[in-house]
């Protein structure tokens, strides 16, 4: 252990823990202990304060508690004269500066400080709050802030299938706005979600970035919090969110929340610059977390304790960097910190001349950067994959048929087509949907390119920096052939591409898609539970959440949403051994609720023993686990005898008189929850949801979002139930958020609930 390093943590967290006492003590003079404290849109209150002490901190006054907890936890800085090990006081001091921090990033809010003010920011993605109010429109002029529950979720499938194998936070400013500009692309090439905070001098990496035009925010895996080390207890509330989202734990359970982000939260801090006090002190906790820290200055380093999986603090100083110039340099740092963290990348090697990885996914080409679109309002693009024999398919073919754009003036549109035909020995029919869902996130994974939609509604968009960069319509061709044979190597064994924009040709294709995606929409209705002898396992969010196990049935999708029983069936052909096992249905114990004993025994033994039976097609008896990827939630409203359905987008009040993130906390993490059940928001069109407590009519409340995003299947759900007006009976949160508003509605309305049998 290097005494230099404990001197510093030691004195910075004493001097962090000294300045958050200071200004509670303001605080509750100036606004009384009385004052409500909150991050906001999070159930966890004030997260790493929940997680390691346990404590619910709701106002001044209980902020006390923890600032005592943190003071207790600080030492005596060292003597220069006398040498003892010191790495439990420097430990304890870390944590003792995560108190201080959080502590006084709440503090902040309660002054309305955070998110920091930043001039001329504007968010690529995600919400936005300003003052504590989230309106999530991109709000310029404000980093950040701490990340919402309902983002944490909506990256939770990325965490546990591995697209997103890690996160950085970066604290500090690179040696130039290059090198800060190709670590981060470097961390984005690796799909590794990037967090940005600290100074060095007063400039920040946020500031590099913004001057070169990088994007950041939720979409482009790039956030940044705030522009001094404090704000990195952000970072730390993010995992420690992981472990209570996920992993089911509890606050009050430090050690076992530790353990998780050591074991199964890769994570690492890349310090920038020159490390002062206060970001050896945050390191020190960062190094509790089991994340370790990677310096590009001269520091001493601290090799491997079992605290973190390898080093603890490894310094790379930049200048000592075997390399030839500086971007290699900075190639070099991301590597390294990949290797100390153990992180586990995949990368698709891809041909295009573009940076290329599942972080670029969510950028958007707005139209001043536009080179060309497709699709849209005034064109028409469409996508369809189809099987043919072997011998009918050249590997590696990629055809251009028709004009391409260079003739086009900048910001002008195309009618685009592109067809892919695949064979395979172990390819299926039925694979051809699946495969073909898979070309939105390839074809998005290039930096440049916007795709939107699926089928013959497709939208894409070729920037100008793309396409000055060499990007052609070829390059469509060359990213799907390379990522079909990456992905789906096992069932895929040749791929061409045509990508056609002749009039004539593009409309000959367009009607042979069509009947296609006819076909399959048929083919589909015809899959259902009954018709079936086997249903399929999902148990990716077990690297996540260890004791829960997705069923998925036809009628019945994974509860993240990005799982059907043919996506399933794909896998278990791609990957034998992997996470979808098909499960034998064996006897019927009860189909009307969805009882097997396959389907039992499978459940047992999947979640280790903690579930014993699964009813399918119930809320009230049995009900699947969840691990927190959930796109809905249904809850029961006893009241109303009826359940309401809430999107992970709403982050509004319910008429249970909680919001979603409070209602995620017990949906989540694995455990069994009779009246509470995480779904795919899908499920609800299928005639199978809670069919054994009364289906669909049972909704009494739901979501204005998910009324808008799925209009015509619940239209046409409405219609199968025998009640065309059905939706509109059904409450949301413009109409009332309160459970005596809610009955009044569902009296006035006539909601069918109100008529059926009692629930319970």
């Amino acid at each position: 252990m290097s005494k230099y390093i404990a001197k510093r943590a030691i004195r910075g967290a004493n001097a962090l823990v000294s300045e958050a006492e200071i200004m509670l003590k303001k605080a509750l003079a100036e606004k009384g202990p009385d004052t409500p404290v909150a991050f906001p849109n999070t159930a966890y209150y004030l997260p790493v304060i929940l997680g390691i002490t346990g404590q619910e901190v709701e106002t001044l006054g209980q902020l006390q508690e923890a600032v005592t907890h943190a003071r207790n936890l600080l030492h005596p800085v060292p003597s220069n004269r006398h040498w003892t090990p010191y790495l439990g006081e420097t430990l304890d001091s870390g944590m003792a500066t995560l108190l201080a921090a959080e502590t006084i990033e709440a503090l902040r809010f309660v002054y309305k400080l955070q998110p920091e003010p930043f001039p001329g920011f504007q968010m690529a993605g995600g919400t936005i709050y300003s003052n504590g109010n989230g309106n999530g429109d991109g709000m310029s002029g404000h980093l950040n802030g701490p990340i919402d529950d309902i983002q944490l979720r909506s990256w939770g499938i990325q965490l546990v299938d591995g697209r997103m194998p890690g996160f950085a936070a970066i604290v500090g400013a690179a040696k130039s706005n290059e090198v800060a500009v190709k670590i981060v692309r470097e961390l984005q090439r690796r799909n590794i979600l990037t967090f940005l905070c600290g100074n060095v001098n007063g400039r920040s990496i946020i500031h590099q970035l913004q001057e070169e035009g990088v994007e950041m925010g939720y979409d482009t895996y790039i956030v940044p919090f705030g522009t001094d080390t404090i704000s990195a207890i952000y970072a730390l509330g993010f995992a420690a969110r992981s472990a209570l989202t996920f992993g089911g734990m509890k606050g009050g359970q430090p050690r076992e929340i530790l353990m998780y982000n050591k074991d199964r939260v890769f994570a690492f801090v890349l310090a920038l610059g020159e490390v002062d006090d206060l970001k050896y002190a945050a390191a020190a906790g960062a190094i509790n977390f089991g994340f370790p820290v990677i310096a590009d200055t001269v520091i001493p380093q601290i090799l491997p304790t079992g605290i973190t999986t390898y080093e603890h603090v490894i310094s790379m100083p930049w200048n000592e960097i075997r390399a030839a110039d500086d971007m290699e340099r900075a190639e070099k740092m991301v590597q390294k910190c990949i290797e100390v963290r153990g992180v586990k990348i995949k990368i698709a090697d891809v041909p295009v001349p573009v940076p290329y990885g599942s972080a670029f996914e969510g950028e958007v080409v707005r139209r001043a950067d536009m080179r060309v679109e497709f699709g849209g309002k005034k064109s028409r693009a469409f996508e369809y994959l189809r099987m043919v024999e072997m011998d009918d398919v050249e590997d590696g073919k990629i055809e251009v048929i028709g004009p391409d754009f260079a003739d086009i003036e900048a910001g002008g549109y195309l009618d685009l087509g592109l067809v892919i035909e695949v064979a395979g020995r172990k390819m299926q029919l039925d694979f051809e949907p699946v495969l073909e869902r898979q070309i939105h996130y390839f074809v998005n994974g290039a930096s440049g390119i916007q795709h939107i939609g699926q089928r013959d509604i497709a939208w894409i968009r070729i920037s100008k920096n793309a396409a000055d960069k060499g990007f052609d319509l070829k390059h469509f061709g060359e990213i799907l052939h390379a990522r079909f044979h990456a992905d789906f190597g096992s069932i895929v064994d040749k791929v061409q591409v045509k990508v056609i924009t002749d009039p004539a040709l593009h409309a000959e294709w367009l009607v042979t898609a069509r009947e296609a995606y006819d076909y399959r929409n048929r083919r589909l209705a015809d899959l259902t539970d009954s018709s079936v002898d086997l249903f399929y396992s999902c148990t990716l969010c077990q690297s996540f959440a260890p004791d829960h196990v997705c069923i998925v049935s036809p009628e019945r999708l994974g509860l993240c949403g990005a799982y059907n029983w043919l996506d399933c069936k794909a896998s278990f052909e791609i990957n034998p051994t992997g996470p979808n096992q098909p499960i034998k249905k064996e006897r019927a114990v009860d189909e009307t609720k969805g009882y097997w004993e396959g389907t039992n025994s499978y459940a047992e033994l999947a979640s280790h023993g903690s579930v014993s039976e699964v009813a399918m097609y119930s809320i009230m008896e049995n009900p699947m686990t969840a691990c927190g990827c959930f796109e809905c939630i249904v809850m029961i409203v006893p009241e109303a005898n009826g359940v309401m359905v809430v999107s992970r987008e709403d982050p509004s009040m319910t008429p249970a008189g909680m919001t979603f993130s409070t209602l995620a906390g017990m949906a989540g993490g694995g455990v069994q929850t009779p009246g509470v059940m995480g779904v795919g928001k899908f499920y609800l069109s299928s005639p199978k949801f809670i069919s054994a407590d009364g289906g669909f009519k049972r909704v009494v409340w739901m979501s204005s979002v998910l009324k808008k995003t799925m209009a015509e299947e619940l239209k046409l759900v409405a219609e199968r139930e025998g009640d065309p007006d059905l939706i509109n009976k059904i409450a949301d949160e413009t109409v009332c958020t309160e459970v005596d508003e809610l009955l009044a509605h569902l009296e006035a309305v006539g909601h069918p609930a109100m008529t059926m049998d009692m629930m319970f």
